[in-house]
């Protein structure tokens, strides 16, 4: 292979990929191009070494030194069995039961945003499951405690990603895990596993961290600024969404919802599902320690856990906790086949993104992007920067493709090659950094599919999601940058994560100037 170290020709299949993404919006695409281009300046465009080369990378994927790749074997299999989980839990009537039991316990506007805010963080398994769920869920009780679907939407869209990507019991935190572990057995980092290391970036991940902590605070007081406040004054008057704008879109109805669905039939599969997989991970985790004759602790176990398996275990068990819930239900066969199918196909983008994501990170390693980038950087760009100028691309790139995951596959690996051959100590927070303004612009973005399904869930008119969203994720996102500042000119992680904290705490005074201008009513609060 060529060695392009010293070359700005090894940027070419990165800064490929970013652009055909940002100008098609089409990630999968975007990421086979670049790693395309890739192999064939690897080797000189020979087609025949290419093809090899493509080959052996594929392959690699799915069996490795004489057996089979588990870990990424083990992980799409979790991937396809969580989104098999949200449909039967989905099927099974669960989530239309607990708002029917919470509409009869919750007697203000306060408290209904309180229960949207508290089942955003209860379920944490997957984002769009999350969207759909607690919009399910908490549309009928804050349609009668008077809290517009705009700010609904808000809630479900402010806790669904944030949350998800700060848990490595869901299907992002899987995810990152997977892409964490390729780069740490790129780079030699033997310090900490994958799993320790996506545990230690949460508090890192600024804007997540900040962007939750400012929902749990409008939903508590209410707070509305900028267009949630006309919504919000509508709302008391008893219209909920814009209706010179026609109806809004509802919940989707690919998977048939049963009647007779009890409250146990949604929390007892996300209880099974967290303490199985906990479970799961410590035993994994001491078998581990005992096969290397080391005393078992708590933090060891987590180190030295086997992850896919864990989440595996955890997925199943949950599943066939879902399942014996539904027995005598008369549920006809065909609906669970029907549940099955949709959850499987539901999951299938995220696998081919991962997919995808792995081989480019093979690609961009043998290209050395790394290594020129930071000859390049090294020279102009103090490596402190690092963590907030991949934050504002990350933000940029996941506005411009409405996707996160994607941004996440294009920038981890790029973000990580960069800072270890400049910074290296910096190498989670620059991970952090990737994260939280992935989240940000995915968030932002009119034509992000969690945005759209967070409309759709809370039954909202997208644009008026989008619009009245804005000023609270511009508040997460002001922190974060702060921090990310702040990180930069101390070199301190922990310096940082105060600065962004002071940064938010000054962006929240500064809202409720502006929602002081127009004093808000009392059925607001």
């Amino acid at each position: 292979m060529v060695n392009y170290s010293d070359s700005f020709i090894s940027l070419v299949p990165a800064v490929l990929a970013i652009v055909l993404a940002v100008l098609t919006r089409r990630v999968v695409i975007s990421l086979g191009v670049g790693i395309l281009i890739g192999a064939l300046l690897l080797h000189r465009f020979n087609p025949l070494e290419t093809l090899r080369y493509l080959g052996g990378n594929i392959l690699g994927l799915f069996w490795a030194d004489g057996a089979v790749n588990e870990w990424n074997v083990l992980l799409l299999l979790f991937l396809l069995l969580l989104g098999v989980l949200s449909t039967i839990i989905q099927t099974s009537g669960g989530a239309h039961a607990f708002g029917e039991w919470a509409a009869s316990h919750v007697k203000t506007a306060r408290g209904a945003r309180l229960v949207a805010f508290g089942l955003g963080i209860l379920i944490f398994i997957d984002d769009y499951f999350n969207s759909l769920a607690v919009g399910n869920v908490s549309r009928p009780l804050t349609d009668r405690r008077g809290v517009s679907r705009a700010k609904l939407a808000y809630i479900i869209d402010s806790t669904a990603a944030p949350v998800c990507v700060i848990s490595p019991l869901s299907s992002w935190g899987a995810f990152i895990i997977s892409i964490i572990a390729g780069i740490l057995t790129t780079h030699a980092v033997t310090d900490y596993s994958a799993f320790t290391a996506f545990v230690m970036i949460i508090p890192l991940n600024f804007y997540a961290v900040f962007a939750l902590l400012l929902t749990a605070y409008v939903a508590y007081t209410g707070l509305a600024v900028g267009p949630m406040r006309t919504h919000e004054l509508r709302a008391i008057q008893g219209e909920l969404y814009d209706t010179n704008k026609g109806q809004p879109l509802g919940m989707s109805e690919e998977v048939k919802e049963h009647e007779n669905g009890r409250v146990r039939d949604l929390v007892v599969p996300i209880v099974v599902l967290v303490i199985a997989t906990v479970s799961a991970l410590l035993i994994t985790g001491g078998q581990a320690l005992a096969a290397d004759g080391k005393k078992f602790t708590l933090i060891g176990a987590f180190e030295s856990t086997d992850v896919t398996r864990s989440l595996v275990a955890g997925v199943v068990i949950s599943l066939i906790a879902a399942f014996i819930m539904l027995i005598g239900r008369k549920i006809p066969g065909r609906d669970y086949a029907h549940a099955t199918w949709a959850g499987i196909r539901s999951m299938w983008p995220a696998v081919l993104i991962l997919l995808f994501a792995w081989l480019i990170i093979a690609v961009i390693g043998d290209m050395k992007t790394g290594d020129y980038l930071a000859g390049f950087v090294s020279k102009s760009i103090p490596g402190t920067y690092l963590p907030l100028l991949l934050f504002l691309i990350a933000c940029v790139m996941a506005f411009s493709t409405g996707t996160s995951w994607g941004t996440f596959g294009i920038m981890l690996p790029i973000g990580a090659d960069l800072v270890m051959a400049v910074e290296p100590s910096l190498l989670l927070p620059t991970l952090g950094a990737v994260l939280a303004g992935s989240v940000f612009g995915d968030h932002c973005s009119p034509i992000s599919d969690t945005t759209i399904l967070s409309s759709t869930g809370a039954a909202s008119h997208h644009i008026d999601h989008v619009t009245t969203q804005l000023p609270y994720a511009l508040t997460g996102a002001a922190a974060a940058t702060i921090g990310y500042l702040v990180l930069a000119l101390t070199g301190s992680s922990v310096i940082g994560f105060f600065g962004a904290l002071a940064g938010f705490v000054l962006c929240v005074f500064i809202l409720h100037a502006f929602a002081r201008r127009g004093e808000q009513p009392a059925e607001l609060r």
